[in-house]
């Protein structure tokens, strides 16, 4: 059974998550804390503990979808909306929250909320150590907090040079463990500068991809966002992600080259948001195996078929 670690954050490692798990239980999810918006935000604010939102949804995703665990999972995702205090805020990020009151130990509240959705595999913080996601514009114009970057309100015309923590960070041993053994490490898919790359900001993981013997496959997106990735093609992402790694790191990248249907990218038309171009650049890569084909789910969200995807890693 193969070790896989997983790195992100977000709606695409939970798809990404949701496929693996049913391939194999040595599955490790790595998953960004700099989250600063919605219930999670307001959560780290009034208590000071690390935003639980991402680690809520890689719970979630390695939970058996079962009978059994079928109200666990709807109560663990179950959003308020009313009630002085609880509106907006989710039912299991309040749960990780009194868990880690209870146990005073963060990863002690998130090995107990794991355990009562008797998830497959483990999830992780890359790092316990609290910080505030920055990104520098080309403008030069600084742009604080996980939120402010992701729902932009500055110039989104603007490209984004370069994001870095405001205070250092260290990775979790348990987390540089995972790489270490991992036989897959997969990085990807979800938003490039919010959920992907802020990973890497933490010192030692780096260092811990660098000397992994694993293959390393980064999963391109499917879809471009106003604000962080104007406009960028394949090429763009990956070129970016090893700005970050390295280059010579990556050993595969999958992308998807089915075309989204007119009538599913108009939903995006008010996002600003646009399908990724796969260039030529890309394409005529010789030093990482470039791995295309259809990884869209066909329902109504122009994201990866959680799957098809698993299949594909799994079958490298």
């Amino acid at each position: 059974m193969k070790k896989i670690v997983v790195i992100g954050g977000g709606s695409g490692t939970f798809v990404l998550l949701k496929g693996l798990k049913k391939y194999t239980t040595e599955l490790t999810a790595i998953c960004t804390m700099f989250d600063s918006g919605g219930s999670t935000g307001k959560l780290r604010d009034e208590f000071g503990y690390l935003p639980p939102g991402d680690i809520r949804r890689g719970i979630l995703a390695l939970a058996p979808e079962s009978s059994e665990t079928r109200i666990l999972r709807e109560l663990f995702n179950y959003r308020f909306t009313k009630g002085n205090g609880l509106t907006g805020h989710n039912f299991g990020n309040l749960l990780l929250t009194a868990l880690k009151e209870i146990t005073g130990d963060e990863l002690a509240s998130i090995e107990a909320a794991s355990r009562l959705l008797h998830i497959k595999g483990r999830v992780l913080p890359v790092t316990l150590d609290h910080a505030q996601l920055c990104a520098e514009l080309e403008s030069g114009e600084i742009v604080y907090g996980e939120t402010n970057i992701d729902i932009p309100q500055h110039d989104t015309t603007l490209r984004i040079k370069h994001v870095f923590l405001d205070h250092k960070t260290h990775a979790l041993p348990d987390v540089l463990d995972a790489i270490n053994e991992a036989e897959i490490i997969v990085i990807g898919p979800g938003d490039l500068f919010t959920s992907i790359i802020p990973n890497f900001l933490v010192e030692g993981m780096v260092k811990a991809l660098q000397k992994s013997n694993a293959k390393k496959i980064y999963v391109c997106n499917i879809m471009t966002k106003n604000g962080e990735t104007n406009n960028f093609q394949a090429s763009d992402f990956l070129r970016t992600v090893e700005t970050y790694i390295g280059s010579g790191i990556l050993t595969h990248c999958i992308i998807n080259t089915e075309q989204c249907s007119p009538e599913l990218l108009q939903k995006y038309a008010t996002e600003n948001a646009k399908q990724v171009i796969v260039d030529s650049t890309i394409l005529t890569r010789s030093d990482i195996h470039i791995i295309t084909g259809n990884f869209l789910n066909e329902k109504d969200i122009a994201r990866h078929e959680s799957n098809k995807l698993a299949h594909t890693l799994i079958e490298l």
